[in-house]
């Protein structure tokens, strides 16, 4: 029975790959995604429903969903998963919930290290709406449950097999997206996306939790505002602690590059924002940043920046904004941020240069956040400054 199983799976997958090679085949773009890693959960998660809530960019009328084990050591047997329309505190609007299968089969086994997508949703899924996603894992023993940590959302466990539930009975609330990491919709031929690959600045850290004011996330508003722009999706792949060069609380930004922007479908842009967190590094005796200068970072930008442009990628490169105030400031480190942001400026490696560093700087003290824009701690922004920062991106980048 089980290889039966497995050969209707392959037979399905082949389809779907006949499929893409069709040139009236749908087009899928994605339109939410988040970096995966791992995460501690206080309670076991056999035997329980996580609903996920997200936040798309770009709307469409048929929808798939990826589920994630990227990170666990063993196999994640998923029982059932269902995709609706958020509404609110873990409720989901009437008449909107849709079953998820996979290869035709309510449940899947994902690998270790991999993923899977579930087989197209007819489903309205309106462009800045709010998902909920939930996925029930039958009783099993998760040692290492790949999750976003940061979500700035909240989400729900309740125990047992809750997925098709309009409302949570009493749920448990945390704030990561767990074994949930992409959604495509069938978009326009002219649509594509937009990945902003960066730090905990790009993961919206210390903005107001529930209310999408990351700076994508209003880049994304601004977007879907314009009609020159209306038809392109903004990718989150913001991760808090990313360092260019060396992994810390998660992969690199060199070594998650491939995963996290070459292989999203329809990704044509790419906003590069990272390396305060190399350059904060350098204040700590042990570490490998230590001797950081600005030609180090310059590197391991130039690498990213070839590894797009080999995709047709075009990439606009942020300027690191300030981190005066904070314990891990040094001038030596403010050094290696002016000689990178004056390269970066002035190289012409890049399609496009967005000057986020003089967007929420103070104009008499430019080495600081202005006040206005700081959440306090004088390196993440505030939802003002982070919407400083969205709204400093000329659009005509995108035309």
């Amino acid at each position: 029975m089980r290889s039966k199983t497995l050969l209707l799976l392959g037979l399905s997958l082949l389809s779907t790959v006949a499929g893409a090679a069709d040139k009236n085949a749908p087009r899928w773009i994605g339109t939410w995604t988040t970096s995966a890693w791992t995460t501690r959960l206080d309670q076991p998660a056999g035997n329980s429903t996580f609903r996920n809530i997200v936040h798309i960019s770009l709307g469409g009328d048929s929808i798939r969903v990826a589920l994630t084990n990227e990170y666990g050591r063993t196999p994640l047997m998923i029982g059932t998963a269902h995709v609706a329309l958020s509404a609110g505190g873990g409720k989901i609007q009437p008449g909107s919930d849709h079953p998820l299968t996979f290869a035709g089969r309510a449940g899947v086994m994902i690998p270790s290290g991999s993923f899977v997508l579930s087989d197209p949703v007819p489903m309205p899924a309106p462009a800045l709406s709010d998902l909920a996603i939930s996925v029930y894992l039958p009783d099993q023993t998760i040692a290492v449950p790949t999750c976003h940590p940061l979500a700035l959302s909240t989400n729900f466990i309740v125990t047992g097999d809750v997925t098709a539930q309009p409302s949570l009975d009493n749920p448990h609330t945390y704030t990561s997206n767990c074994f949930v990491k992409s959604v495509y919709v069938i978009a326009p031929d002219n649509a594509a996306s937009i990945v902003t690959l960066g730090d905990s600045i790009t993961d919206g850290a210390r903005s107001v939790p529930d209310a999408n004011h990351r700076w994508p996330d209003y880049l994304a508003a601004r977007l879907h505002q314009d009609k020159h722009t209306a038809h392109l999706a903004v990718l989150n792949q913001g991760f808090g602690g990313n360092r260019i060069l060396y992994d810390g609380s998660g992969p690199s930004a060199m070594a998650r590059f491939d995963r996290d922007v070459l292989a999203q479908p329809g990704v044509k842009y790419l906003i590069l924002l990272e390396g305060i967190n190399d350059i904060g590094q350098m204040s700590r005796p042990d570490s490998p940043e230590r001797g950081l200068t600005a030609e180090d970072l310059i590197f391991g930008y130039a690498q990213m920046i070839i590894r797009a442009h080999q995709h047709g990628i075009k990439v606009f490169g942020a300027t690191i904004t300030s981190n005066e105030g904070v314990r891990s400031a040094t001038p030596q480190g403010e050094k290696v941020r002016t000689a990178f942001n004056q390269w970066l400026r002035t190289a012409g490696v890049v399609d496009g240069v967005i000057d986020f560093d003089r967007a929420v700087q103070d104009p008499a003290h430019p080495t600081q956040l202005l006040k206005d824009n700081d959440s306090g701690d004088h390196i993440h922004p505030n939802d003002t400054g982070y919407k400083t920062m969205a709204d400093s991106i000329d659009l005509r980048l995108f035309y």
